[in-house]
């Protein structure tokens, strides 16, 4: 540039007499035929084809032609082929895949950790592909779900019981099986990570798999829930003492319970010990749903009364117990062949 000022020439020239052969550059149009052509100069490809063309290249200076090297200094500067950008912004692409024994999403939190600790200031990091599709819909989709399902059984069970209290006996008594689900993914997870038993028990995380298996568990722990407080209210209208109706209604319902539940869990066995292709997500879904189902039996046996006593005995402060006349008409003859 301070070579260009002292002969009189302006930056802008030495420019824009470069693109024009270099280039290309737009001079004018002209008419021919009925059609507007439009005019563009530029060197021919032979004499401009390395770097000793720019001597033959000159630029106006008054009333002479200078060479146009007298104004440019050249060195070689070495970039790359190809230029990655993402959103227009110019990106490295870098592919990573979680280690044995972690899931996707904890990948990407260590990827967000890691960019929070390491990244230059003005340097930023963007997900693509199905990293971006599952950090979008993870998360707090999950957590929709149950609340949902939750609400969902609270609403339905309020509406049979014509109780806003006594449902809470059936969904309080469904964490504890769920607990179960976690109990028995992390026990399979800490077994395969023993070098001997890794190969055959493979790797095991609280996936997608896992979650499916924990709506359905919702459900079907509602169930047995639900038939205990059903024997155990009835059992109150007939006039027993709260207490002992829990214990009669868990009682009646304790072979059925055990049985569709041993049911299944015994059915879900081969799942839980699946091989071949799809496997692991065949284990985690049979390991969380045996897992919850088992616990959960156990623990709704005994917690399910002690949860009806205490608030089918707050439902009774807010309405007392209507008792009804029983019809006893049926069993009349029955009760007459033994009084004779």
């Amino acid at each position: 540039a301070a070579t260009c000022k002292k002969v009189g020439i302006s930056p802008s020239d030495i420019l824009a007499t470069m693109q024009g052969y270099y280039g290309g550059l737009y001079a004018s149009n002209f008419n021919r035929f009925g059609k507007m052509y439009r005019v563009m100069v530029q060197a021919d490809p032979a004499l401009r084809t390395n770097l000793e063309s720019l001597k033959n290249i000159k630029v106006r200076n008054g009333n002479e032609m200078a060479p146009i090297s007298q104004f440019v200094s050249i060195k070689k500067v070495y970039g790359p082929d190809i230029i990655s950008r993402f959103n227009m912004y110019t990106s490295i692409k870098v592919m990573v895949a979680p280690a044995d024994g972690y899931t996707s999403g904890q990948a990407l939190k260590a990827i967000e950790e890691v960019a929070g600790t390491t990244l230059l200031t003005g340097f930023g990091y963007e997900l693509g592909g199905m990293a971006r599709e599952e950090a979008e819909t993870s998360g707090s989709t999950t957590g929709l779900i149950f609340l949902l399902c939750f609400v969902f059984v609270y609403l339905l069970l309020s509406a049979q019981y014509e109780s806003y209290i006594l449902p809470l006996a059936v969904l309080l008594s469904i964490p504890f099986g769920l607990m179960g689900s976690f109990l028995f993914v992390q026990g399979w997870a800490a077994l395969g990570n023993i070098p001997a038993l890794k190969m055959i028990l493979g790797t095991m995380s609280n996936n997608i798999y896992m979650q499916i298996a924990l709506i359905m568990l919702v459900g079907l722990l509602a169930k047995n829930a639900i038939l205990i407080v059903e024997f155990a209210l009835d059992r109150r209208r007939m006039g027993m003492s709260i207490t002992w109706a829990a214990v009669l209604g868990a009682a009646a319902r304790l072979r059925p319970i055990l049985m569709t539940s041993l049911a299944m869990v015994v059915g879900l066995l081969p799942m839980m010990f699946a091989f071949g292709v799809g496997a692991h997500g065949n284990r985690t879904l049979g390991t969380a749903a045996i897992g919850g189902m088992f616990i959960g039996m156990i623990f709704q046996i005994f917690i399910v009364p002690v949860l009806f006593v205490v608030f089918q005995y707050l439902q009774e402060k807010f309405k007392p117990m209507e008792w009804e006349d029983v019809d006893n008409s049926d069993a009349e003859p029955e009760i007459e062949q033994y009084t004779k």
